[in-house]
């Protein structure tokens, strides 16, 4: 299933949050174009998003060059912590705020909505000479779960992968994993939506253990560090999101993932209709009380969610437009606080 959602508090702190529904009715948003406009808007997390946001501010500072926009993708945890504190104007995020980060929001006094932007789809790479074309959700287990910890080559993770409904009948080829780390939203929602934490619990692990991948593999917070690992590496694997994956070209090979209905590879459509079993949604949380206080941040926050923000910006990175019923939904959510 897609990653797709609202922003759930405790009730104690639900009158503290203005929170976005997605793919609900609204009205259309106007261009966002302005002029005259001055200050600063700071925007920070999801290194999967910062594309977007920064080719967003790129063409917003073409008609608004007094407004400094700062744009950066340390992580959507990472970013959370920095907009729960109140050191930012948005945070990036690939997947929905988690309960303590909500918490934080909420003892700081930071209320936000959150505006789902686009689909991604996480995409599973190894290099082009790879025999490896499609994995089960069973493999990823066997490849990437916590159980793996330690498999030098692919051919260690057969017996697991039989053990957990994987095809398996890897070679004996050495097995080198880089991929995103706990910082990264798309590490989180990886874990969720390839069913590993959901395997984990079903083989007696705790939940941190289940919720968590192998411990060994190469982490990293840059989605190109991640490429440049797989390319020319043979026995190489790692995930990325869709837009990184489709830049990176005939240089990684796009694995195809199998969750049950047979082998489905990302793509414009199979992500859009959510057919590819990594796919999920995209996010902006915004600060609400700022764009109340700064037109600035407020007229970029309208650019954002214009036609060609939501439409062209987004396809422009590399990653899936909203179907029209969620981009009404986007601005609904918006409209509700400007009103």
């Amino acid at each position: 299933m897609r990653i797709r959602g609202t922003s759930a508090l405790v009730a104690g702190f639900a009158a503290l949050t203005i929170v976005g529904t997605a793919c609900a009715g609204g009205n259309d948003a106007g261009s966002g174009q302005a002029s005259g406009l001055s200050g600063t808007i700071t925007i920070s997390g999801s290194s999967t998003v910062e594309p977007i946001s920064a080719l967003a501010a790129e063409l917003f500072n073409e008609i608004n060059p007094d407004v400094a926009i700062s744009v950066d993708g340390p992580g959507t945890g990472d970013g959370f912590e920095l907009f729960c504190a109140g050191e930012t104007d948005i945070s990036d995020a690939s997947r929905p705020i988690e309960q303590e980060e909500a918490d934080a929001c909420a003892t700081n006094g930071v209320e936000y909505v959150d505006l789902e932007v686009a689909f991604d789809g996480i995409t599973v790479m190894t290099d082009p000479q790879n025999p490896v074309d499609c994995l089960t959700t069973g493999d990823l287990y066997a490849l990437f779960g916590p159980e793996s910890e330690g498999f030098a080559s692919w051919a260690d993770a057969n017996a697991l992968a039989g053990e957990v409904g994987g095809t398996g009948g890897f070679a004996d080829a050495p097995l080198q994993i880089t991929a995103p780390g706990v910082e990264s939203g798309t590490y989180d929602a990886f874990i969720e939506l390839s069913g590993i934490a959901d395997l984990g619990q079903e083989r007696g692990l705790s939940e941190d253990e289940a919720e968590a991948l192998r411990k060994d593999y190469q982490a990293s917070p840059n989605d190109n560090v991640i490429i440049q690992a797989i390319e020319g590496s043979p026995s190489a694997l790692g995930f990325v999101g869709y837009a990184y994956a489709e830049k990176a070209g005939e240089g990684v090979k796009e694995v195809a993932i199998d969750a049950g209905s047979g082998c489905v590879s990302p793509g414009v459509e199979t992500i859009a209709d959510a057919s590819y079993p990594l796919s999920r949604s995209l996010f902006i949380y915004v600060n609400a009380a700022r764009a109340a206080e700064k037109p600035a941040l407020a007229a970029f926050v309208d650019s954002y969610l214009s036609d060609e923000g939501l439409n062209e910006v987004v396809t422009e990175v590399g990653y899936v437009p909203l179907p029209a019923d969620c981009i009404e939904a986007t601005r609904s959510a918006w409209e509700g606080v400007e009103a």
